[in-house]
């Protein structure tokens, strides 16, 4: 601020009417929060309507059709185990180039979606060194994903789905099987470092509206009594990380106990925040979502569904039909599988894929074990190109009757 002798008055109020036109209009290119809504750019309520990308930057093992062989760690030590780690590494690069490309962005946007949330684990924006350096393939991913929304008006949001030392302990975060993260403070500074460099990568994107900082954080079969304290000083700290560098974007907090628990949570302490539960597998009812709106309504702040699916097509639509009568913005899960009809979008089996599987499921605790299962070289080159070429788009199937569930427009 610039004083300007006996004027100093006047030139302060000058001063503040000449940063107001930038600061406004910086701020008004951004998705950001009014009550209990969201807001566009245009400054009218916006109401997500999204699918995740699930399984591209984080695989699951249940869509590779694994049972026991369920994390990012072990897929990748069977894809090694079958064909070494040089041309493990070939594979999951070919994966990522398929499994969510500019065609699949443009048929998402095309079918009515305005929105998707992006899953992602922190091993990819973060080297193998001690201490690991924030770098990677993660960050070129993104950006291609980002640019393809951009270009088809697509809302993206980003979602840390596996923090270091793990914010869920399970598979899904591919952790060691508890969330080590609450008790470990170089886990919480990777972290926070993590995302602080994406908000400020993204810190000018207006199709990046905001930041999903933990997914299901704290699974119920630990000591929540324990953990649930921690989650919230540690949202805290997460956030002021990124707002030093980015003040634009919204910032997603996900509940405790699989983003179900909201009374981790005491009154909103940043001005852009947006509260998000996820729900599966319970009866469609106003009572399965009435404590998160009553939060919405005692603090007045925007909520958002951020995943639930993996049901019939009449139980998706009786579940957005709620969520749209109560004005909650949704995100269903996940976009592409192997072989299912819970999603818009199939892959169709490989040939020999049973022979992949097989192998995953088969008892290797030893050695002699592995070499005993291994199936022949030419079998396992033939399944994983196959599954590959399955993977792009315009190999695989749409499912219109979970897009008609979701009312949107099968293309």
């Amino acid at each position: 601020m610039t004083w300007c002798g006996g004027k100093k008055a006047l030139c302060w109020i000058i001063s503040l009417l000449m940063a107001a036109p930038i600061l406004s209009h910086a701020q008004s290119r951004f998705v950001t929060t009014r009550g209990k809504d969201l807001v566009s750019a245009d400054g009218k309520p916006l109401l997500l309507k999204g699918i995740n990308l699930g399984n591209w930057l984080l695989p699951e093992g249940y869509m590779f059709k694994f049972k026991t062989t369920n994390s990012p760690r072990r897929i990748e030590t069977v894809i090694n185990e079958l064909v070494g780690e040089d041309e493990g590494r070939r594979f999951w690069k070919a994966y990522h180039q398929n499994y969510i490309t500019q065609e699949d962005i443009k048929f998402i946007k095309q079918s009515g979606f305005n929105s998707v949330r992006v899953p992602f684990s922190y091993r990819l924006f973060v080297s193998h060194t001690a201490p690991p350096s924030l770098e990677g393939d993660g960050y070129r991913l993104l950006d291609d994903v980002v640019r393809w929304c951009k270009q088809e008006k697509l809302y993206v949001i980003l979602d840390m789905h596996a923090a270091p030392g793990g914010q869920t302990g399970d598979n899904i975060d591919d952790s060691w099987g508890y969330p080590f993260l609450f008790e470990n403070p170089e886990s919480q500074d990777l972290t926070v470092n993590i995302w602080r460099k994406l908000a400020a990568r993204y810190r000018n994107e207006p199709t990046v509206i905001g930041f999903d900082l933990l997914n299901e954080p704290i699974a119920h079969y630990f000591k929540v009594a324990d953990l649930n304290p921690k989650l919230e000083p540690l949202y805290r700290k997460i956030v002021a990380g990124i707002r030093q560098v980015n003040r634009n974007q919204i910032i997603f907090l996900g509940g405790a106990q699989w983003d179900t628990n909201f009374k981790v949570f005491g009154p909103p302490f940043d001005a852009k925040l947006v509260y998000t539960f996820h729900k599966y597998w319970m009866e469609v009812s106003q009572g399965a979502i009435q404590d998160f709106l009553d939060f919405r309504d005692k603090y007045s702040v925007p909520i958002w569904m951020g995943e639930s699916g993996e049901n019939t097509d009449e139980w998706i639509h009786s579940f957005r039909t709620l969520l749209e009568t109560n004005n909650i913005g949704w995100c269903f899960w996940p976009y592409k599988k192997l072989e299912a009809t819970s999603c818009p979008v199939s892959i169709n089996s490989p040939a020999d894929w049973d022979t992949i599987v097989n192998y995953a499921e088969g008892s290797r605790l030893t050695f002699e074990d592995v070499r005993k299962i291994r199936p022949p070289k030419e079998k396992v080159h033939k399944a994983l190109n196959d599954y590959l070429d399955r993977i792009k788009f315009a190999n695989c199937r749409v499912n219109r009757g979970y897009l008609k569930a979701l009312r949107l427009r099968p293309n």
